[in-house]
C-alpha cells in the first residue's frame, strides 16, 4: 500500500496556510476530501526485473520513511498551532488593512476580503461567500478549529476571501501574500496556479515512462529519478508559499513604523514552521512517485 494514496481534491483550489499533518498525506482534514489515486495498469515499460527480495526491502524503507516524514509533519502544525501571536488582534487587523491598501498592490481591495473566523461568524461568512464554493462551510470548519487558513479568488460574482482563526489572527498575513500574488499576473501567480497539477505527477510520471525509448536492462531516466523528480513538481508551491510569508512578514516590518516596535520573532517561528509542512509535503510526494514504480513492478511480476 502506497503511503500516501489520497490527495487533496480542495488543495487544487485553495491556497492553504498549513494543513492538519500535510496537503500531500493519508490523513485529510475535514475541509479536504479525500481522491485516492487511479488504479495502475501494467505500463508499457521494459526493464531488467528487480530481485524479489531487495524490491521489498526498497518498498519497506519508502514506507518507513513516508511514515517518519507524516509525523514530522504533523509535530510542525502542531507547534504552529500553539504558537504565541507577535501582535494584538488590533494591530494584526490595522496590517492587514495596509497590505491590501497599499499603492504596490494597486487595486487588491477591491478584488479581496479577509475575515477572522470563529464559531460566532462562520455561517454568515460562508453565506456572504457562497459565490466562491458551495462547500466554503466545510472548508471553514477546520479555520475555526485553528487547524488551517486559506485564500480563494474570486470570481466574475465577487471578490476573493482570505480566512484565518480569530485565535491566530496573524496567519492572515501570510493569506494576504497569496492574495498578492493572486491580484498581479507575474511568476508568483504561474506557481501558485502550479498547485493543481500536483495530484497527478504520480501517473503523469508513469505515462510518461510508457514513451520513453525501450529498456532492455536497466532503468530509464524517469524511474532512476521518480522520487526527484516528484519533489521537484511540489517546488513551485514551496516557493510560493515561502514568498507569501515573506510579504507578511514584510508589511509586519513596516507597519511597526506606526504601531511602534513589533517582535517579529514568533511570527518568523511561525511562517517558518508553517513552511517546513509544505517542504515535507513536496518530500512526501516525491516519496509517492517512487512507490508507485515499485508497486507497479510488483503488480506486474
Amino acid at each position: 500500500m502506497c503511503a500516501i494514496d489520497s490527495i487533496s481534491a480542495n488543495f487544487q483550489k485553495y491556497n492553504n496556510y498549513y494543513l492538519s499533518g500535510s496537503p500531500m498525506f493519508t490523513t485529510p482534514v475535514a475541509s479536504q476530501p479525500a481522491i485516492s489515486q487511479p488504479v495502475m495498469t501494467k505500463p508499457a515499460v521494459y526493464y531488467k526485473e528487480p530481485d524479489t527480495e531487495n524490491a521489498i526491502i526498497g518498498a519497506g524503507i519508502l514506507q518507513i520513511i513516508a511514515m517518519a516524514v507524516n509525523k514530522l509533519s504533523e509535530k510542525c502544525g502542531q507547534m504552529l498551532m500553539r504558537g504565541k501571536e507577535f501582535a494584538t488582534p488590533e494591530q494584526i487587523e490595522k496590517i492587514a488593512e495596509s497590505m491590501i491598501n497599499n499603492k504596490k498592490y494597486n487595486g487588491l481591495h477591491n478584488s479581496v476580503d479577509y475575515k477572522f473566523v470563529d464559531t460566532n461568524n462562520v455561517k454568515e461568512v460562508a453565506k456572504n461567500f457562497r459565490h466562491i464554493s458551495p462547500n466554503l462551510g466545510e472548508a471553514l470548519d477546520p479555520v475555526v478549529k485553528g487547524q488551517n487558513a486559506f485564500f480563494i479568488a474570486g470570481n466574475s460574482a465577487g471578490k476573493g476571501l482570505a480566512v484565518a482563526p480569530k485565535t491566530q489572527s496573524s496567519l492572515i498575513l501570510h493569506e494576504l501574500g497569496h492574495a498578492v500574488h493572486s491580484h498581479k499576473n507575474g511568476i508568483m501567480k504561474l506557481l501558485q496556479n502550479s498547485r493543481r497539477i500536483v495530484p497527478y505527477v504520480p501517473t503523469a510520471l508513469l505515462l510518461l515512462n510508457g514513451l520513453t525509448p525501450d529498456k532492455t536492462e536497466g532503468q530509464n531516466f524517469i524511474e532512476r529519478n521518480a522520487g526527484k523528480l516528484g519533489f521537484l513538481a511540489f517546488l513551485p508551491t514551496i516557493i510560493e508559499e515561502g514568498m507569501a510569508s515573506l510579504k507578511g512578514i514584510k508589511a509586519a516590518k513596516n507597519a511597526s513604523k506606526t504601531l511602534g516596535k513589533l517582535n517579529l520573532k514568533p511570527l518568523i517561528k511561525n511562517y517558518g514552521l508553517a513552511w517546513m509542512t509544505y517542504v515535507l509535503a513536496g518530500v512526501g510526494l516525491g516519496i509517492a512517485a517512487k512507490q508507485t514504480f515499485i508497486s507497479g513492478k510488483n503488480e506486474n511480476k
